[in-house]
């Protein structure tokens, strides 16, 4: 069973940076994907990028392409989305997912079996 924990988010000025984190306990599938999801006022939810754990093939969305981006950390149990050049546009809840097995639908929210909690970003 796996569980998530973002951390990370905060308050941040325009043009600024920030790294979100999800720490991933449990078993998941290395041929799996975990991903990267924001609510906004805009959009109920949208799908950010997504990485494959076993070879960290990423997928990223138009919209923050060039400003986001994902990673893992070499033990495969911490997840990353670095921010830059952040705009007011970007505030929101931010969550974490694992457990897609389809990487064609990472842009699918509800694919994804296990999310996180969610952490707030805001950008003035």
């Amino acid at each position: 069973h796996v569980q998530l924990v973002e951390s990370g988010g905060g308050s941040v000025q325009t043009g600024g940076s920030l790294r979100l984190s999800c720490a991933v306990a449990g078993y998941t599938s290395r041929s799996n994907c975990l991903g990267w999801f924001r609510r906004t006022d805009e959009q109920e939810r949208e799908g950010l990028a997504a990485i494959v754990i076993r070879d960290g093939r990423t997928y990223t969305a138009d919209s923050v392409q060039g400003r986001f981006a994902i990673s893992q950390d070499s033990t495969k149990n911490t997840l990353f989305l670095t921010m830059n050049t952040l705009k007011p546009e970007d505030t929101g809840v931010y969550y974490c997912a694992a457990d897609l097995t389809d990487a064609g639908h990472w842009r699918r929210f509800s694919d994804f079996r296990v999310r996180g909690q969610g952490t707030q970003v805001t950008v003035s």
